[in-house]
């Protein structure tokens, strides 16, 4: 889980480009008190990852949006910045 929120806090906040697993994606990171939102999707392509991550004093929530987890840890951990939109 560290893992996940060290790279998920290292992403810029608002509309940026980046890739993950070799495709690229158009993310947007929203930040709203305790709630943190990631919404990506992929350039010519049909993938779409969303999130909300809950940093509650019990700690850190993933809760992916009708996704698996995995899939949005997975995509997280691997995704690069390429610049911001």
């Amino acid at each position: 889980m560290q893992a996940f929120l060290d790279a998920f806090d290292a992403l810029p906040k608002g509309v940026f480009a980046g890739q993950s697993h070799g495709r690229r994606y158009v993310v947007t990171r929203q930040v709203s008190g305790s709630v943190q939102k990631l919404v990506a999707e992929e350039l010519g392509g049909s993938d779409y990852i969303s999130l909300n991550l809950y940093r509650l004093a019990s700690g850190a929530r993933i809760k992916p949006c009708e996704m698996p987890e995995q899939k949005v840890v997975d995509f997280v951990l691997n995704l690069t910045v390429s610049g911001r939109m």
